[in-house]
């Protein structure tokens, strides 16, 4: 620890970031206006959200990215197109932002950081055939974000985890302990986006947090619901499909005795294994043997369901969860939270925004704080049940019109407190919401 005898190491720290992600649905591009605050390198770190906000995917982006993925087929010049179409997308999204909230980017945006568009995600290299190596691919051109905004902005958050031993997913574990880890109640962070996932937060360990996939979340569910449409329904609104359909146990069990499922974590997932391909191919089956469209919605529906419910009871915490609270597209529907509820009854089931957070909001906020951390130059949390607990900044930066100015902020804070003695954050508050 630093000497007692100097805790006064320089100015106090204000920064203002927008955080981005575009998820596995890719539905659009969620954001948040955050203002992070602290007083010393060794005080709490104040976070207070100030705008929340959503922005569609283009159509036709979003068919490409699509296509692209699901096919496993593309060319180097697709792929220097689309990350440069995505790069635009995101600097769109966060102009439009700006200007529905009513903020000024030059004066009251220091930071812009978030993944862009998961294209490829190799975690797991053992599940796959072929001669693969743990791998990942974001895509939304940082060094455009930073043209179009002037805003210094940063990415490759997963990657950077990655080169540090680790499968660079979920990521959001830190955040999640720092918001909600409690002194008596063992909890939980579940967010069912396009790909499920879970923060498990044993009862007074801030530092004791792990997180990853279970599987797919809307992925499947989504694809069904275009297949079924011809793409004119994008998903299953409030549930109402699956649940006029009868759910085909047999294929469920079937499903979940796969190879991801049964792995044990820590673990991570995407499209790559949970395409669209495989949901369609599971309908195809279910239909040749007489079942309805709406049949196959809620059996699909059930595998995300019943794996979340697996997840719970493999890898909870000791003596099980205490409280979930849940945030993504998924946790919506009806079909998968009432049937978590009948798994799980001594579990109080409610949603993110009971903290004062937005429930689109979450995984934004995560990138956020990656967002700040990293060019203040701290590492995270490490979560425990990992390959790896070697520590490190993740993230990269590409300097905008603004860097002289927040790298000279950055660097009065810290004045001369000891580079051995930077620590993780560990103590967060969440200051009332303005959105």
């Amino acid at each position: 620890m630093p000497s007692a005898t100097n805790l006064s190491w320089g100015a106090p720290l204000s920064l203002k970031v927008i955080g981005h992600n575009a998820g596995t649905s890719m539905d659009g591009v969620d954001l948040v206006h955050v203002h992070f605050t602290q007083d010393s390198p060794t005080s709490p770190l104040n976070m207070q959200l100030l705008h929340y906000g959503e922005y569609p995917m283009p159509q036709k982006v979003k068919r490409r990215v699509m296509k692209l993925i699901k096919e496993n087929k593309t060319t180097p010049e697709e792929m220097a197109i689309v990350n440069i179409q995505l790069g635009e997308v995101i600097a769109d999204a966060v102009n439009s932002f700006a200007r529905d909230q009513g903020f000024d980017l030059a004066k009251d945006v220091d930071l812009i950081g978030g993944q862009g568009q998961t294209i490829w995600h190799l975690p797991l290299p053992e599940l796959f055939e072929g001669d693969q190596m743990r791998a990942h691919l974001d895509m939304a051109e940082i060094a455009i974000i930073a043209a179009n905004t002037g805003v210094t902005s940063l990415g490759n958050f997963r990657v950077s985890d990655m080169a540090l031993g680790r499968q660079g997913c979920p990521l959001f574990a830190a955040l999640d302990s720092l918001l909600l880890n409690h002194p008596t109640l063992n909890r939980a962070v579940q967010n069912i986006g396009g790909i499920a996932n879970f923060s498990i937060l044993p009862k007074g360990n801030v530092q004791g947090c792990y997180d990853f996939d279970t599987g797919p979340g809307n992925v499947f569910i989504d694809a069904a619901v275009r297949y079924f449409t011809d793409g004119q329904q994008e998903y299953d609104k409030d549930g109402a499909m699956g649940a006029k359909g009868r759910v085909d146990q047999a294929i469920v069990d079937e499903i979940l005795a796969g190879p991801y499922f049964v792995h044990d974590i820590p673990k991570t997932t995407g499209r790559e294994t949970f395409g669209d391909r495989m949901a369609e191919d599971i309908c195809d089956r279910m239909l040749a043997n007489g079942a309805t469209p709406e049949d196959c919605v809620a059996t699909i529906t059930r595998i995300t369901a019943q794996s979340l419910a697996d997840a719970y009871e493999r890898w909870g915490p000791e003596g099980g969860v205490d409280e979930i609270y849940m945030g993504g597209g998924g946790s919506y529907n009806p079909n998968i939270v009432n049937y978590l509820k009948q798994r799980l009854p001594n579990t109080r089931i409610t949603y993110i925004d009971e903290t004062g957070i937005p429930v689109g909001a979450k995984e934004a906020l995560g990138f956020a704080l990656l967002t700040h951390e990293c060019f203040v130059g701290r590492p995270m949390i490490v979560p425990t049940n990992t390959e790896s607990d070697n520590p490190g900044v993740v993230g990269q930066i590409q300097p905008g019109k603004n860097m002289h100015r927040i790298r000279q902020a950055v660097a009065q804070f810290w004045g001369d407190f000891p580079e051995e003695d930077i620590r993780c954050t560990t103590k967060m508050n969440l200051l009332p919401s303005l959105c």
